[in-house]
């Protein structure tokens, strides 16, 4: 089964009705299923044959969800890359996944054919010189494929070494489709559905779901995330719900003066990221139970655990801190380094299996074999179940700091001094120590007259002793990568000479 089956119903019942709308172009269901018909056609034109990859670093724009689907929809395999990546970097993946063709913005052009090696390069299509195919007078069907061919190439961050593409099949796309629905938001028919995140992450995903539902979907092309320019789309476009937004962004809309005109609003979902205890509490306060948590990563889409919207009123500390409950169809496990599960509450790593999980990383039977050892995904995070059975996600194993030979966990710092009012952003991380292997540095973005004595007062006051800083650092802000995680391996390694 193609994953573009699943927008067959949406396109018989919904074919007047708008599926796509960017700025003044809008495509209803019907010109939406005919387009993406008709390009795939053209691609098939182009010598892309069933698996052939296809590449995107666009900007969110009125092409990439019509590319997205369309590629999939031909038995093509689509590689989104976010647009904020150096032409570099997306000549390394480019290099790894071999498309036959690239779709980017004029402007990246030179750089790009000048990053790409060898003989065999791509095409390269500037999508400013690319005229879409008119709609097809009648769409053929979509492409028979196996469910467990690959439909999507999810490169990862990077952070800590080159990005590893993580192979997502139609099994895949379709099990993280239904679990979406089933558990972290029903998207309804009279959904308006605004994309501020990057088409390339996880709004893109949360598209196939919308779509199968017959929702508008609204793509938001601002460069830069200005919280009162959503709102008033939010207000202008009576939006309902929010695909994906990232925990910063959720600060951003609390950094903004409160508005009466976006009641419409009903869900946002969030993720990718942990957020902070104060973070959450005062987005509720202010805006009500909107907000669907999701836990997942590019190697289980979007899909391991939730907390949905109605959990976070009234809600304890406990539930608040935590990744949720874990999705329908969806097993977990938290294994200690032998791969032995640990006892009921104890840490360890988290562990997944289930049909979200991906085939394993493109042309890395390596790095497979470590991530899928025994049939399970284990995701490099450390955590445990808590009394309530709710998934509590601690740090990523290889961030924890382990001073005297006893582990911390940078999110328990980060949690504590986020809830310092002059602190907007905070990062913990370990830095090498003589005496005690490593020692607990902070680096944060706080507010002018913040000091590392009312840094350390108020750890004192909240911390364990061990556990308390030992170095602050005060930045203008805190590097982030293309999909807006904080670079914690680029803080530590920054400095580390020096500590």
């Amino acid at each position: 089964m193609n994953v573009y089956s699943m927008l067959a119903d949406a396109i018989r019942r919904r074919k007047d009705e708008i599926a796509i709308s960017y700025g003044k172009r809008r495509l209803t269901y019907s010109e939406f299923d005919l387009t993406c018909a008709a390009l795939g056609d053209w691609l098939a034109a182009q010598g892309c044959v069933r698996g052939d990859r296809v590449l995107v670093f666009l900007k969110n724009g009125f092409e990439f969800p019509v590319l997205l689907m369309a590629i999939m929809r031909a038995g093509l395999v689509v590689v989104p890359t976010n647009a904020k990546l150096h032409p570099r970097e997306v000549a390394w993946i480019a290099g790894d996944a071999e498309p036959k063709l690239v779709f980017t913005h004029r402007e990246h052009i030179d750089a790009l054919d000048a990053a790409l090696e060898g003989e065999e390069k791509p095409r390269i299509i500037a999508i400013e010189d690319f005229s879409m195919p008119q709609p097809a007078p009648r769409a053929s069907a979509p492409a028979e494929v196996d469910p467990d061919e690959p439909a999507w190439i999810f490169y990862t961050s990077g952070t800590t070494g080159k990005p590893k593409g993580a192979t997502l099949s139609h099994r895949n796309l379709i099990a993280a489709s239904v679990n979406c629905l089933a558990d972290v938001f029903a998207f309804v028919e009279s959904d308006r559905v605004l994309h501020v995140a990057p088409l390339s992450h996880g709004s893109g995903l949360y598209i196939i779901p919308s779509l199968a539902r017959g929702a508008l979907n609204i793509v938001y092309d601002r460069a830069n995330f200005r919280p009162d320019e959503v709102f008033d789309t939010i207000a202008r476009e009576r939006i309902t719900a929010i695909a994906f937004v990232a925990p910063t962004m959720i600060v951003r809309f609390l950094e903004a003066a409160p508005r009466d005109d976006i009641g419409s609003l009903r869900g946002v979902i969030y993720g990718g990221a942990t957020i902070h205890l104060e973070h959450i509490r005062a987005a509720v306060a202010r805006f009500g139970p909107i907000f669907h948590q999701l836990y997942g990563q590019g190697e289980s889409p979007m899909t391991i655990s939730y907390l949905p919207g109605a959990a976070h009123l009234g809600a304890d500390d406990g539930t608040l801190v935590s990744a949720g409950y874990v999705r329908s169809g969806i097993e977990v496990r938290i294994l200690d380094e032998n791969d032995h599960d640990v006892p009921p509450g104890g840490d360890g790593e988290i562990c997944v299996r289930g049909d979200v999980v991906m085939k394993g990383y493109w042309r890395n039977p390596d790095a497979t074999a470590k991530a899928l050892r025994n049939g399970w995904l284990h995701t490099g995070d450390v955590g445990h179940f808590d009394s309530g059975g709710r998934l509590r996600v601690l740090d990523r194993r290889h961030d924890t700091i382990i001073s005297g030979g006893t582990n911390i966990y940078p999110k328990e710092v980060e949690d504590v001094l986020a809830a310092h009012p002059a602190v907007r952003e905070v990062i913990a991380f370990g830095l090498p120590d003589s005496e005690w292997g490593e020692s607990v540095a902070v680096a944060l973005v706080a507010d002018a007259g913040m000091t590392e004595t009312a840094v350390l007062d108020f750890c004192r006051d909240h911390l364990a002793r061990f556990k308390k800083p030992k170095h602050v650092f005060f930045l203008d802000e805190l590097p982030k990568n293309a999909y807006g995680k904080v670079l914690r391996r680029a803080l530590r390694e920054r400095f580390a000479a020096g500590s």
